[in-house]
């Protein structure tokens, strides 16, 4: 298991950044669906945690095949789908994701390494024609995301957020908003931060060590564990969700 704390500060107030996620979460979702592919809801309903208090937890099913690497899709099933879980007791969150397969398209299979890959499952050895896989499986048993994110309003100076004990330095990475570079197609000039301003706050543009002084400033502190325990893969899948 890789583990790491991600810090991103925004120059905004932990109040006014709730007010704009759920919006940021429904044009994310749109812009992600297309050709059969998209963001499911299948669960929304109220939460009470005894330590967090009242909450939202919900559950998504992603279905975002085509996003995969080229490598990735030389060992994934092409049809299946992301499995999100969230528990929401603000300003403290909760994210899991698993992966499934759509149970219409995996409907036999005479590949023996398919077969290792599936479990918990009921297989029905029929001599010289094919293997008959008759349930929805998890096609990756040993895959997992775990995010617990915390909102607080500072520039990512609170080293024991999650109150479990400091992070090591070596496993924390300040991302700029600002100066961490953005692939050429994801930008987008009306959401530049060094160009564009608030007409509402007035606040911005942002300069060179916006992070030292500028306030209002908040902070998303993002701890992020992943597993991947297949042999062969677990490295590479590890650091490549993590360099996402």
């Amino acid at each position: 298991m890789l583990m790491k704390e991600y810090r991103i500060c925004m120059p905004l107030t932990v109040d006014e950044y709730r007010i704009g996620q759920l919006y940021m979460i429904s044009k994310h979702s749109c812009e992600q669906s297309g050709s059969g592919e998209g963001v499911e809801v299948v669960r929304n309903e109220p939460e009470n945690h005894p330590e967090h208090g009242p909450g939202q937890v919900t559950e998504k099913q992603i279905y975002l095949s085509s996003k995969l690497p080229a490598w990735a899709k030389v060992f994934a099933p092409r049809f299946f789908y992301v499995t999100e879980k969230a528990w929401n007791f603000y300003p403290y969150t909760i994210t899991e994701y698993s992966v499934s397969l759509l149970p219409h398209h995996l409907k036999y299979t005479t590949s023996p390494r398919r077969q290792l890959m599936c479990t918990n499952i009921l297989v029905h050895s029929l001599p010289r024609i094919c293997t008959f896989v008759s349930v929805q499986v998890s096609f990756l048993p040993k895959f997992s995301i775990r995010i617990e994110t915390r909102f607080e309003n500072n520039n990512g100076c609170n080293d024991n957020v999650f109150m479990d004990g400091p992070t090591p330095a070596e496993d924390v990475t300040f991302l700029d908003i600002l100066s961490d570079p953005i692939p050429e197609k994801h930008y987008k000039d009306s959401e530049d931060l060094s160009r564009w301003q608030s007409s509402k706050t007035q606040r911005g543009p942002l300069e060179e060590g916006w992070r030292e002084d500028h306030q209002p400033i908040m902070c998303s502190y993002k701890r992020v564990q992943c597993s991947f325990e297949v042999y062969g893969f677990q490295t590479k899948t590890e650091d490549f969700i993590h360099r996402g």
